[in-house]
């Protein structure tokens, strides 16, 4: 398992109410991974990406797209490959969160031009 294999192997975290409530309670983070990766390589490849995690549970599962309408023509979704990474106790992974960023950012502009 080579490195550049490992960087493929994660495609994004998972927001819902339910992966949030399993990070609180279980310390169990959720992941988007490519189809063809196995519970090792998603363990290996959460271990690089953030350093000082240790993995000590993988479980996964293939989602399948769901069939949807859109006016007169029907479409599908994707299908797709979920992980649930179970952390060792007191350990978590830190995602940086675009929307904080932008929040504070534009917070701090308001509050400059309000003092001008």
């Amino acid at each position: 398992m080579n490195n550049a294999r490992l960087y493929q192997v994660l495609r994004g975290p998972v927001f819902s109410e339910k992966s949030q409530m399993l990070g609180d309670s279980l310390g169990v983070q959720v992941f988007k991974v490519d189809s063809n990766a196995t519970k090792l390589e998603v363990k290996k490849a959460v271990e690089l990406m953030f350093e000082g995690v240790e993995v000590t549970k993988v479980n996964t599962l293939n989602v399948k797209g769901k069939t949807k309408r859109f006016g007169k023509s029907i479409g599908r979704r994707n299908d797709y490959k979920k992980a649930y990474v179970t952390l060792k106790a007191g350990q978590d992974v830190q995602m940086a969160d675009a929307g904080e960023e932008v929040a504070n950012t534009t917070a701090s502009t308001s509050e400059t031009a309000n003092n001008e």
